[in-house]
């Protein structure tokens, strides 16, 4: 009975040792439910002011996210997932004074954070595109000028927040002429009868110290006729071109070039607006002066800033024959008044033949610059 004892025991020490039989030596041989992968959220929950040019990271540590869904205001946000999906991290740049929930799965896990972003110390907005009115159409030659409320120190930052989405695409590129001004040229003229949208993209852009966009924008632009204009002023006629056709011959008169003043610039200009009537004042000069003169004229469209304009004169005795005006272009009344009334703002009006030369910020001479010289002023260059 002893020895049967002794046995009994010692078939009781190895199944608990799982190396007999029955119930204890099957459950010392099950193993637990493993644990799902850690999400880690950066910001974390419930942190307020965060910066908003901070990226949005989710990282997962014992396996791989299944997915992330950043969102503000009901709408989602762009992300990326590193190669082995155990990390994503935010595309979108994060707007101002806006609450963000973040949402990740990866397996059985699942976190959640919401954190608030900062106010801007100072808004950067856009308050002008131009030419960018509504129903208007414009030349082949125009350009996009966009203006901000305030200086813009991180150019590249914001300039590559702007973008141009064109029907007929072109080559183009934008310059800075003021730190709260940027213009886009395109390389060639733009191809006619086409829509170009412009959006400023810029809300959580950083514009400098303390500056965030704080609204995008968006204008369309409606490109019209290939609308061009040729004048050799030795030869004192004017062809218009429509679409590679020509439909307008004008006989005209241009600056007697007396003086630089009186001499009409060449170059490629832009028309920039029409006017009917306008009052036209000899510049640096007042009553009583040598040479002073205060005029009334119809139908004239402007080409530059220094006072030059296409417009009508009725010294028909002049016009094909002499240069006789101030600097300006003048043509028989009806002809000038057909010229004013299908001008598109952008219109090319390429004049040569004298020695002053149109300056490439005189108005809108942008063309009087190569495009590789023109892209030297882009922050992106």
């Amino acid at each position: 009975m002893l020895l049967a004892a002794a046995t009994a025991a010692c078939s009781g020490t190895n199944a608990a040792t799982g190396n007999g039989p029955g119930t204890a030596g099957q459950a010392a041989t099950s193993t637990p439910t493993p644990q799902g992968p850690v999400i880690k959220i950066s910001p974390a929950e419930g942190k307020a002011n965060v910066n908003p040019e901070k990226k949005v990271v989710v990282a997962a540590i014992g396996g791989p996210l299944d997915e992330v869904n950043l969102q503000a205001d009901g709408q989602s946000l762009e992300g990326a997932f590193n190669a082995d999906r155990t990390k994503w991290v935010s595309r979108t740049p994060l707007k101002p004074s806006t609450s963000y929930t973040v949402a990740a799965t990866a397996g059985p896990t699942t976190q959640q954070a919401t954190f608030t972003t900062a106010k801007p110390a100072r808004s950067l907005t856009v308050i002008d595109v131009t030419p960018a009115v509504k129903g208007e159409k414009v030349g082949v030659g125009a350009p996009i000028i966009v203006r901000f409320n305030t200086a813009v120190t991180d150019k590249k930052a914001v300039e590559q927040a702007l973008q141009v989405e064109a029907e007929k695409p072109a080559e183009g590129a934008w310059r800075w002429i003021a730190d709260d001004q940027v213009i886009y040229r395109t390389a060639k003229y733009w191809p006619a009868h086409q829509t170009v949208t412009f959006t400023a993209a810029i809300t959580g852009v950083r514009g400098g110290k303390g500056l965030y966009g704080t609204a995008d924008m968006t204008k369309t632009i409606e490109i019209g006729a290939r609308r061009i204009s040729t004048l050799d002023v030795r030869k004192k006629v004017m062809y218009v071109r429509e679409d590679g056709k020509l439909v307008q011959t004008m006989k005209v008169s241009a600056g007697n070039a007396t003086t630089r003043e009186y001499t009409t610039t060449s170059g490629v200009h832009l028309t920039m607006e029409a006017v009917n009537p306008v009052w036209m004042e000899s510049p640096g000069r007042k009553k009583g002066d040598p040479g002073y003169y205060k005029v009334l004229i119809n139908h004239a469209v402007r080409i530059s800033n220094s006072g030059e304009y296409v417009h009508a004169k009725d010294n028909v005795w002049a016009q094909g024959v002499r240069n006789v005006s101030h600097g300006c272009v003048n043509a028989r009344p009806d002809q000038a008044k057909w010229f004013y009334s299908n001008n598109q703002r952008g219109d090319i009006v390429d004049i040569k033949g004298t020695n002053r030369k149109l300056e490439w910020n005189n108005g809108w001479g942008f063309w009087q610059l190569s495009f590789k010289e023109w892209k030297k002023g882009s922050a992106l260059d």
